[in-house]
């Protein structure tokens, strides 16, 4: 018997993250929301409506509707985010996990040709004093110019 080939078994593994994840949140771990977490975990670039839609087609029955509830559900509890670029469209990334923290504090960047997003984890988002009685609900950054892919 031979072993699963890597593309199944990481589809596996980010099913079992997403499992996981729901669990740690007391959420019902519905296949729509383990279907649309993991394609989010397996995503290097955050993903548009229409992109979580490509990859569940293989195999998956998520309708339109439902996707967007799903989405935005993960949204509000905080194992997504949503940024939205220059041609305003909204692109999904799984939320960084690190200390459970629903705050989206990290920079993006968008390249002004194709349109992709990439989360800058890596990079610092200063934090902003605000005036007395005013709270910070989120702070957006992005860096914009061309990608990789665009550069060529």
């Amino acid at each position: 018997m031979s072993a699963a080939p890597p593309f199944r078994r990481a589809r596996e593994r980010d099913a079992a993250s997403a499992q996981a994840l729901l669990a740690e949140r007391g959420a019902r771990a519905t296949r729509a929301r383990i279907d649309v977490l993991s394609a989010l975990l397996a995503a290097d670039e955050a993903l548009s409506h229409h992109d979580v839609e490509r990859r569940l087609a293989r195999g998956h029955d998520v309708d339109r509707v439902t996707l967007y509830r799903v989405l935005e559900w993960l949204t509000v509890q905080g194992l997504a985010h949503k940024v939205s670029g220059d041609d305003r469209i909204w692109r999904f990334s799984a939320a960084g996990h690190a200390g459970g923290s629903a705050v989206h504090a990290h920079a993006h960047f968008e390249c002004s040709d194709c349109g992709r997003v990439i989360c800058l984890e890596e990079a610092r988002v200063p934090m902003i004093a605000l005036p007395a009685g005013f709270r910070r609900r989120e702070i957006e950054v992005t860096v914009k110019g061309t990608c990789d892919a665009c550069k060529r």
